[in-house]
């Protein structure tokens, strides 16, 4: 195999790990209550696993019990106590560390310094 044949499938191989790709507008949100415990189910843009840690991250907090994002669905589901913490509150969390989504728009700033894998395509 040549170089540029190797290169050309390094290059495209790296690209499909952790892209930019095209995203879903599609969303499922819901909100259920079990044993006075909350969860929602929203959408969250994002590409890879380091976003995954970030977005789970914005989100380890007084009243959040359990976050886990998807990152072929692009859905985060949140269990929380809502005495101590909100939904918006939660979302707002995610969106200041800069990831959009479905209430709000990620920090633009933030959204800046992610590293360029984590780069998603920006929401309307």
């Amino acid at each position: 195999m040549n170089i540029n044949k190797f290169i050309a499938i390094a290059f495209m191989l790296a690209i499909g790990a952790c892209g930019n790709k095209k995203e879903s507008e599609t969303t499922l949100s819901t909100t259920e209550i079990v044993n006075g415990i909350t969860t929602s189910t929203f959408k969250v843009w994002g590409n890879c696993g380091m976003c995954k840690e970030t977005i789970e991250g914005s989100v380890e907090v007084e009243g959040v019990s359990e976050a886990d994002w998807n990152t072929e669905t692009k859905m985060i589901k949140v269990s929380y106590d809502t005495i101590k913490i909100s939904l918006d509150q939660i979302q707002k969390n995610i969106a200041a560390v800069g990831y959009d989504n479905e209430k709000y728009k990620g920090d633009v700033g933030a959204y800046n310094n992610l590293p360029e894998c984590c780069q998603y395509i920006r929401r309307k």
